[in-house]
This record gives C-alpha cells, sequence and structure tokens, in this order.
C-alpha cells in the first residue's frame, strides 16, 4: 500500500489544530518513521502556544504517543526556554525577573526537567518559613529563624566536595541535592523570603555571596551561619582584599545573574568552542551591552 508523503492535516500553528486529536495520535502512532517524524515536526512548528493541548495529549493511553509528545514538549520548552532568557537578559530588574531567568536557565540546561514541581517546593518552604517567623519581632531573630531553617531544617549547604559542577548554579539540582555553591543558596534565601514577605537582600561580597536581612549578614554556603564584621574582614584578607562599605552595598539583580553566568563560563571553559559556552558568552554579551 502507497504510503502518503504528508500528514493528513494542514500546517499546525495553533490551538484549532486539536480538534484533530484524533488525527494527530493516529499519524503519531503510524509504523512508518518517516510519517512519524514529520506529524512532529509541524507539531514543533505550531510552537510554544501549542503547549498546553500538547500536554492534553500525555493523557493518550499509548506508550509510543506519549514518548513522541514528551519529546516534542521537551523541544519547544527549551526552545522558548532560551528565547524568554535572553529576552530577561535584557530588561531584568527585580528579584522577580531573576527568579523567571534561574527557571529558564533550568530548562535550557536540563531539557523536560519539571519545573512547576519545583515551584510549589518553593512555595511550600515559604510557608514554613513564615510559620517560624510569626514571633519574631527584630531583624536577628528573623535572621536566626531562616539560618535555622534553611541550613539545619533543609540542610542546605555548600558543595565543597564537588564545587565546580554545573549543578550547582541550577535550582532545581540545589533543591534536590540541598547543596550548591554560594550564589545559588544565596538566590533560594532570596526567593523562599520573598514569599514569606520576608526581605532578603544578595551581597557581593567579592570571592563569597552572602545574604542580609535587615543589619544582619548570612553565609548561606555555611548553613546560614551569621556573619560578623570581623567574619567578612576574613573572608576577605584570603583574596588580599581591604573590607570597605562598597562590598556590602545591595547587589542588582542583573549583577546576580551575570555572575551565575560567569560561573558557569568558568566551567565549560574546556570547551571554549562548544555550544554551551558560545551560548554563555553570548548571554553575559548582551547583558553587558544592556
Amino acid at each position: 500500500m502507497e504510503r502518503c508523503s504528508t500528514p493528513e492535516f494542514g500546517f499546525i500553528t495553533s490551538t484549532a489544530m486539536f480538534k484533530q486529536r484524533e488525527a494527530i495520535i493516529r499519524l503519531l502512532k503510524d509504523s512508518d518513521p518517516e510519517t512519524v517524524n514529520l506529524t512532529k515536526q509541524q507539531l514543533i512548528q505550531g510552537g510554544a502556544g501549542s503547549i498546553p493541548d500538547l500536554r492534553d495529549l500525555l493523557k493518550a493511553d499509548d506508550s509510543r504517543v506519549t514518548l513522541h509528545v514528551r519529546e516534542i514538549l521537551t523541544e519547544l520548552e527549551t526552545r522558548h526556554a532560551k528565547e524568554a532568557f535572553e529576552e530577561i537578559c535584557g530588561t531584568i530588574s527585580d528579584l522577580v525577573d531573576l527568579e523567571r531567568a534561574c527557571w529558564y536557565l533550568a530548562q535550557i540546561f536540563q531539557p523536560g526537567i519539571d519545573v512547576e514541581a519545583y515551584q510549589k517546593t518553593v512555595d511550600a518552604w515559604s510557608r514554613e518559613l513564615g510559620d517560624r517567623l510569626l514571633h519574631c519581632n527584630s531583624d536577628s531573630s528573623r535572621a536566626t529563624a531562616m539560618a535555622h531553617f534553611f541550613g539545619k531544617e533543609l540542610g542546605l549547604r555548600g558543595n565543597e566536595d564537588d564545587y565546580y559542577n554545573a549543578r550547582n548554579s541550577l535550582l532545581p539540582c540545589v533543591i534536590d541535592s540541598r547543596l550548591g555553591i554560594p550564589i545559588s543558596l544565596s538566590l533560594l534565601y532570596m526567593i523562599v523570603g520573598r514569599r514569606a514577605a520576608l526581605q532578603v537582600d544578595g551581597i557581593n561580597l567579592p570571592g563569597h555571596f552572602v545574604v542580609r536581612h535587615g543589619s544582619v549578614l548570612l553565609d548561606p554556603f555555611h548553613e546560614g551561619r551569621i556573619l560578623t564584621a570581623s567574619d567578612c574582614v576574613q573572608i576577605l584578607s584570603g583574596q588580599n582584599r581591604t573590607l570597605n562599605q562598597d562590598h556590602l552595598q545591595t547587589a542588582h539583580p542583573k549583577l546576580i545573574l551575570i555572575r551565575m553566568l560567569a560561573n558557569l563560563l568558568y566551567i565549560y571553559q574546556h570547551e571554549q568552542n562548544g555550544p554551551l559556552h558560545k551560548m554563555i558568552t553570548q548571554w553575559i554579551h548582551l547583558m553587558d551591552t544592556k
């Protein structure tokens, strides 16, 4: 029997296409690889607007269909994440933008990851933190409660054994392992704090990113320990630097994102002609020119 060279529906660009849901399922189940691949490419060309309807196709009672749909969704979500991330690079202005950038970054480096599940985890943490802050009435008591919650209850700490691992810069990986680098751990303090109505600022201390609530500095890399001025002096002395007030200024979200990308760029420096190194370099350049 002669096979059709193209799927039996028109070019896929909108939700209206899913009126032909059964036809799409039938084509994705086809035994001819060319027909399946062409169908998948047309679904991909439908763009990010088709993602909700594609997710509906995951309900199809056929493992082949769900496998193909997951591959399509991964491709679409990764493309969308790259476009959205680059847009944020040019407009980032607050912590909300910075958080969105972190989730998109995770989708780019870990295609197919369920970002919504991790966002729900962050929401749950913020509610738990909020409960612990109910009876706190000073910067010091709130900072102490925050340090205990993140450092002791959640076990967030620095990954000293495998510091230069890209996973330490991706929020979902940090949430899973409870291990990270100073800047990614600090971001979780900031993001969860914002949801719990707690002001937590990032402090770009040279060589060791930390956070501040009110007048109290905390070190997320070392389980949220409270830092004194002498602690900061000691941190900088290891770099032959002298502490000054500029080192304790609140870091702008754009600066934080650039520092995150610089960390990733350092990790991938061994593949300077590779796609990841080139992509990160382009992002940093995009932010430097804005």
